[in-house]
């Protein structure tokens, strides 16, 4: 949530219940969040009370100093193992990188009981003493990643098949007669995604036949799941037969949750759920699939601490999201939904989370309940361009439809704190925290190419092409024709620049050092002159050199620099997939038009909204640890850097 919306629409009477909390506390405080101000390491710092140097979660990538490839961030995997290639003698292991101690952990432990919901930075769950967690972001879907949608059509033609750039799988489907068969897209094999890891640890510098092997290991590694379909044009209506279920699809309404099963080998399975929605079946048909999301009760890992919390739930209240991002962002942004579509999914995954937290808050046997519910991010990232004449992508014809989508999205979440409080009590003290807030994302800045031009990073052969999700999460190149043994500094996830540090990277040639900071001062100096060549606007406000912001011992695996942009631009996708194309300034012409990442930290903060007063007038995200332990009476940890509210 951003401060300025809620206190705009707070005086405009719009967020009553909000309203009614603040005049109980100290009335709605802009949150100062975190360097930089992206959701896990907010949320991370949420939970701990301490900078990222101490917990180590800095981004949504972390890179691999060996290979430079990045993954993504908050996660290690140790993959299953299988005799023969076959049969499965171990299970994969996830293991959180965070470090430091969660409030709620450490509460845990003096008896205070807790239901942790849906938190950031909560994949995989860790064990809470006298506590229940169910899991959110980073919690992937059954492919491994944020949420990859799927979308089958008749009107695609074989140029557009293939992956998007973020997030999805487009399929043509060819009809004979009636009738059309294609396939859904499953988890990667676990035996081949192995083969695929061991030959791009190799380091950049890949061969030609170390790259034909990936093109080949790639076409093959999905698990997938074949499916007939039915189209019946007279009545806009199909069926779909799959994995021995038929479904009846009705035009512009969505299928229930459909159970699938993704067989990797005779032995092992893995369960997920999807919903389908049949787009359009008059002269074209137009199928979308959601992102397979784990099954609650089967999940392929644990989502739970206990594992039987998520099982249990289902029972409780039926179906529910387990995708860490719930939000069909994705497919808007790609062009396969529309506005419409678009906030009528969200409003369900809305209150789909909702639906989980009031089912807990009810059964009031709990001293402490964290819920989190996140379409007020995922709405503003998509629908900002709506409230933005200055956008290049505003609509004016779109914004009278679709204008009033965020306050929309904050007027449910000021019903949803109405149940809350009512249900709670006017005893139990409540406080509503956002994480960070917005800015409009108008011109997106290929960070990297700026490095390349000024020589910082250099290239080897021809420009590489524009990069695609799937290089980042699949078997295609993420740093492609990169000259590392002349490679200064690098660009990675969303504003943070890298030294090829000699000692650290496997190819480093920057020595620790006074060559290191002289570095740092350097490009901090003209990253700060970088500016609009349409009307010379400075683009960055602010470069935050990493002594300076963290502290702690997962200090080193930090950015060398934190680029902290001006409102208007953000760092391009491109550089997030470690591209460096053509052009260093160009407009953002996604419907991804608002953001909050790679903003200067300073004008980015949250808000705090408490029941009961403050004794400050510049709240932080990490005194909420603190303050939740001493309101129990517990003694806080003497490495935390907040300090209590009240």
């Amino acid at each position: 949530m951003d401060p300025k919306l809620v206190q705009k629409w707070m005086d405009e009477g719009k967020l009553p219940n909000m309203q009614k909390l603040a005049k109980r506390g100290s009335g709605v405080r802009p949150l100062t969040t975190t360097h930089s101000p992206e959701s896990p390491t907010a949320w991370a710092s949420f939970a701990t009370g301490v900078n990222a140097g101490k917990h180590n979660i800095y981004d949504f990538l972390v890179r691999d100093t060996t290979s430079y490839l990045p993954d993504l961030g908050m996660v290690t995997r140790t993959p299953p193992k299988f005799l023969f290639n076959y049969i499965p003698i171990s299970k994969p292991k996830l293991t959180s990188i965070r470090g430091g101690t969660s409030f709620w952990v450490t509460a845990g432990k003096d008896g205070v009981r807790s239901d942790i919901l849906t938190v950031p930075v909560t994949f995989p769950p860790e064990e809470v003493a006298n506590g229940q967690m169910l899991s959110g972001l980073p919690l992937p879907d059954i492919r491994g990643t944020m949420g990859t949608f799927s979308y089958y059509a008749t009107d695609l033609s074989r140029y557009e098949e293939g992956n998007t750039e973020m997030g999805g799988i487009l399929k043509r489907l060819v009809f004979e007669g009636d009738t059309a068969s294609s396939e859904l897209e499953g988890p990667p094999s676990p035996i081949v995604r192995q083969q695929i890891e061991a030959i791009r640890r190799n380091g950049p510098a890949l061969s030609d036949a170390d790259r034909a092997k990936l093109a080949d290991l790639a076409a093959v590694q999905d698990v997938r799941v074949p499916f007939t379909i039915q189209w019946n044009r007279a009545v806009k209506r199909a069926s779909l037969s799959i994995d021995g279920q038929t479904i009846a699809l009705e035009q512009g309404k969505w299928s229930p949750w459909i159970d699938l099963t993704f067989k990797v080998n005779f032995i092992v399975r893995l369960h997920g759920m999807a919903q389908m929605l049949l787009m359009n079946a008059g002269n074209e048909l137009q199928l979308y699939v959601s992102p397979v999301n784990f099954k609650p009760d089967q999940p392929p890992v644990p989502i739970s601490a206990p594992g039987s919390f998520s099982a249990d739930l289902y029972k409780e209240i039926g179906n529910y999201r387990t995708l860490g991002w719930a939000e069909a962002t994705w497919a808007l942004n790609e062009g396969r939904m529309d506005e419409k579509t678009f906030m009528d999914d969200l409003m369900v995954a809305f209150d789909d989370r909702a639906k989980v937290i009031l089912h807990r808050i009810d059964a009031k046997d709990w001293d402490l309940l964290v819920g989190v519910i996140e379409s007020t991010d995922r709405v503003q990232h998509m629908m900002w361009r709506l409230i933005d004449p200055g956008h290049p992508l505003y609509d004016a014809s779109l914004a009278s439809q679709f204008g009033d989508s965020i306050e929309r999205v904050y007027k449910r979440a000021d019903d949803f704190v109405g149940e809350v409080v009512t249900r709670v009590g006017p005893d139990v003290a409540v406080m509503i925290v956002s994480d960070h807030g917005f800015h409009s994302w108008r011109k997106a800045v290929n960070l990297d190419t700026w490095l390349v031009q000024n020589g910082y990073m250099v290239l080897k052969g021809q420009q590489p092409g524009d990069k695609k999700l799937s290089d980042l999460f699949g078997g295609g190149t993420f740093w492609e024709n990169v000259d590392w043994s002349r490679t200064r500094a690098y660009a990675m996830g969303i504003g943070q620049v890298y030294f090829n540090l000699r000692g650290r990277e496997s190819q480093g040639i920057v020595s620790p050092g006074a060559e290191a900071t002289a570095l740092a001062d350097e490009l901090s100096k003209k990253l700060l002159t970088l500016q609009d060549p349409d009307d010379g606007t400075p683009i960055v406000r602010a470069v935050y050199k990493r002594d300076d912001i963290y502290t702690g011992p997962y200090l080193n695996n930090a950015a060398e620099l934190q680029v902290g942009m001006n409102e208007g631009y953000r760092v391009s996708w491109q550089t997030t997939l470690g591209g460096s194309p053509p052009g260093i300034v160009y407009k953002n012409d996604r419907k991804w038009s608002a953001d909050h990442g790679g903003y200067d930290f300073a004008v980015t903060p949250g808000i705090l909204v408490s029941g009961r007063p403050i004794n400050t007038k510049e709240p932080r995200i990490i005194d909420l640890a603190p303050t939740v332990l001493k309101y129990f009476g517990l003694s806080i940890p003497t490495d935390i850097d907040g300090k209590p509210l009240f």
